[in-house]
């Protein structure tokens, strides 16, 4: 998309940037002509993920290693340039963790995001989007999930999105200036297509997809399919699988949306299919080449049996549908791992490479403590 020369260019905060879906963002937003500033405390990524962003983007990002809950540095981060909308995905989200640390995901979750709100009401800044979850939704049973369908959670992390959401709303009924958009979207996976980004989780993993990506690559034996008696085709668990691409394509959908529209609107993206896991299993063994061994354990307590999206909202007011198939998922993920992350020699090669890219220098802030990226 061409970009105006006359005009200022737009500048995009995105929180938990340096993250897998706020990683693929940045690119994305660089490649569309906006300028970039990322703030995340890389509790769960990592530093080298900025080169990379960098040259795939075509510019660098600017870089704050800061966490959210810190007032003190988002006020030093607003108050350092203009900031015209944040992309809030910093946050923890694993399901499992939050039952066993509800405290610290309520803190990180509801409690950033509120001195994150307070710091961008203060600036002037009111254009945010947030990164919700399907999980919102509980244990539904009337499918497709739409987003007037009942809300529950069973988890702390799905109750940290619903009062988020719930925040959110009463911050624009009580201040009508903001433009917020909730994002509920279902389960991302897959890679930049050019395999230099991609998802790296820290430990075993807690998705589907990272999880087969490291049994094919030899790392971990065998895959643990929880669960092959649920009421669907084949007896697994069935998802709504989305391309990490087309669901940062929705944030930027989101964002121009807020540009035209002074609202606060909820949209589900998704594709609107579900995919067994049997099936992503299979689909990833032909990407790779060889089956992915799995064996079959019980049910997880609180796994549901289906779940997928209703997208169509999401094309009537963002113009915006998924354009990669579960083919494609499977295909983009094995690149990135098989070529960046265990491919022979080629990681150091690929890191020396990344840290020659330029990256952008700026001095600190101390009194923010809030450390920005130097070459």
């Amino acid at each position: 998309m061409g970009v105006d020369p006359g005009a200022r260019v737009r500048r995009i905060l995105v929180t938990g940037g340096t993250g897998y879906i706020g990683s693929h963002a940045c690119v994305a937003l660089l490649n569309q002509g906006f300028a970039v500033a990322v703030v995340d405390n890389l509790s769960n990524s990592h530093r080298d993920i900025l080169p990379r962003i960098a040259a795939l983007g075509g510019r660098a990002v600017t870089f704050y290693e800061a966490d959210v809950r810190d007032r003190a540095a988002l006020e030093a981060i607003f108050a350092s340039a203009p900031i015209d909308a944040v992309i809030h995905f910093a946050g923890l989200k694993a399901v499992g963790e939050s039952t066993e640390q509800p405290l610290r995901y309520y803190d990180n979750n509801v409690q950033g995001t509120l001195t994150l709100c307070q710091v961008m009401g203060a600036a002037g800044v009111k254009t945010l989007i947030f990164s919700s979850s399907a999980t919102v939704y509980g244990d539904a049973k009337d499918l497709p999930l739409h987003e007037g369908s009942p809300i529950s959670a069973s988890n702390p992390y799905g109750w940290s999105k619903i009062m988020v959401e719930r925040i959110l709303t009463d911050l624009k009924a009580a201040d009508p200036a903001w433009r917020i958009a909730n994002l509920r979207y279902f389960n991302p996976v897959g890679a930049h297509e050019s395999g230099q980004i991609g998802e790296n989780p820290q430990g075993i993993p807690n998705n589907l997809m990272p999880y087969v990506c490291q049994v094919a690559i030899g790392q971990r034996p065998a895959l643990t399919i929880h669960g092959n008696d649920y009421p669907t085709p084949d007896g697994t668990g069935v998802r709504d699988y989305i391309h990490v691409m087309d669901l940062v394509e929705g944030h930027i959908a989101a964002l121009r949306y807020l540009e035209r529209h002074a609202e606060l609107v909820t949209i589900n993206l998704g594709t609107g299919l579900g995919t067994s896991v049997l099936e992503l299993v299979t689909a990833f063994g032909k990407a790779c080449g060889r089956p992915v061994p799995y064996v079959v354990g019980p049910r997880r307590p609180g796994d549901i049996a289906a779940c997928w999206a209703d997208p169509s909202l999401a094309q009537t007011l963002l113009g915006w549908r998924a354009r990669y198939d579960v083919e494609a998922m499977c295909r983009d993920a094995w690149r990135w791992h098989s070529r960046v992350k265990y491919n022979g020699n080629s990681p150091r090669r690929q890191l020396d490479f990344y840290r020659n890219q330029t990256i952008s220098s700026t001095e600190l802030l101390p009194k923010a403590q809030c450390r920005r990226q130097r070459k």
